[in-house]
């Protein structure tokens, strides 16, 4: 029985990307904690989505020119942490999608070559043969010629 190859890359990018969650989730931690953190990588992209989700929201309902009032530092810092946690996992299947990608096209680029390979092999080997053919058409014209050219046994 023929069991098919087992597919360990894609299961490996299954596996980083389950891996991923729990690193977010310690990257989320660490940055609640840290008020650089904080302060730097969470605070204004929170801020930038709420007030573009906010606004939109306002644009929505028809309130034009409604003021967003900015999250307070702990709502900021609890959302910041959630989309660099979702950009982080976001950016890994990216990745693996990419590595994906390269891998069939790799794969695919080896078929070809292997095909172009097999196609310039048959050629060469059909020439071989036509000349061998070409060769051996010779011979029998040769023979042909030389019978013809021994007299025929008269009968009587």
């Amino acid at each position: 029985m023929v069991v098919g190859a087992f597919p360990i890359a894609k299961l490996l990018y299954l596996g980083v990307k389950q891996l991923s969650k729990p690193v977010a989730n310690r990257i989320k931690a660490g940055a609640r904690r840290s008020d650089f953190f904080k302060n730097y990588i969470c605070l204004p992209p929170a801020q930038m989505y709420h007030w573009i989700e906010m606004r939109t929201k306002m644009r929505i309902m028809g309130f034009r020119g409604a003021t967003i009032k900015p999250l307070n530092e702990d709502a900021a810092a609890e959302l910041g942490a959630e989309l660099l946690g979702e950009a982080l996992i976001f950016l890994i299947g990216g990745g693996c999608m990419v590595l994906e990608y390269s891998r069939q096209a790799t794969n695919s680029q080896r078929k070809e070559e292997e095909l172009n390979a097999t196609i310039t092999n048959l050629q060469t080997q059909i020439a071989e043969l036509a000349l061998t053919t070409e060769t051996l058409d010779a011979q029998l014209r040769e023979v042909n010629r030389q019978l013809m050219s021994f007299p025929l046994p008269s009968r009587k």
